[in-house]
């Protein structure tokens, strides 16, 4: 899980990852958000408003981490956030399926 937190705070650092609900929402719409992580503890709301959001544009949606292990990691209290790379979505997606 560690491996996982650390590539999303490598992502933010190299500008590949939007964080909070409205920016993901707009990048998902943009067609730039290559997956969508939400915090497991969301609350049940914004997990389906991301995950109806992502269905319909065809976005990969994974609920993982807690609110307080993705806000460490980022540097920002936030719940979902989007990656924009490629590269990082191939990667964070194989650390998950372990």
């Amino acid at each position: 899980m560690n491996k996982g937190l650390n590539l999303l705070g490598l992502a933010q650092r190299a500008g590949k990852l939007v964080s909070g609900e409205e920016t993901v929402i707009k990048n998902i719409r943009q067609g730039q958000a290559q997956l969508v992580i939400v915090c497991v503890d969301a609350s049940d709301n914004t997990k389906k408003k991301l995950k109806d959001k992502c269905t319909f544009y065809h976005v990969p949606y994974v609920e993982a981490f807690t609110n307080m292990e993705l806000s460490h990691a980022i540097g920002k209290k936030r719940t979902v956030c989007g990656l924009t790379e490629a590269g990082f979505k191939q990667s964070l997606l194989k650390i998950l399926q372990g």
